[in-house]
């Protein structure tokens, strides 16, 4: 269940920013967007790895 709302929170996280990186697609904006998706995507997964051990 903790997988499942993690996954739902990521995808609710990417489709605001997602939102945000089409409306105002300036570089340094699409950059850090890149940034923040791919940190809270390595934290889901290295959360998730550390709840299954």
């Amino acid at each position: 269940m903790k997988k499942l709302m993690a996954f739902a929170a990521l995808a609710t996280l990417v489709g605001f920013l997602g939102i945000l990186g089409f409306r105002v697609p300036t570089l340094d904006l699409v950059m850090v967007l890149v940034l923040t998706l791919g940190l809270a995507g390595y934290d889901m997964v290295t959360s998730a790895k550390r709840d299954s051990e």
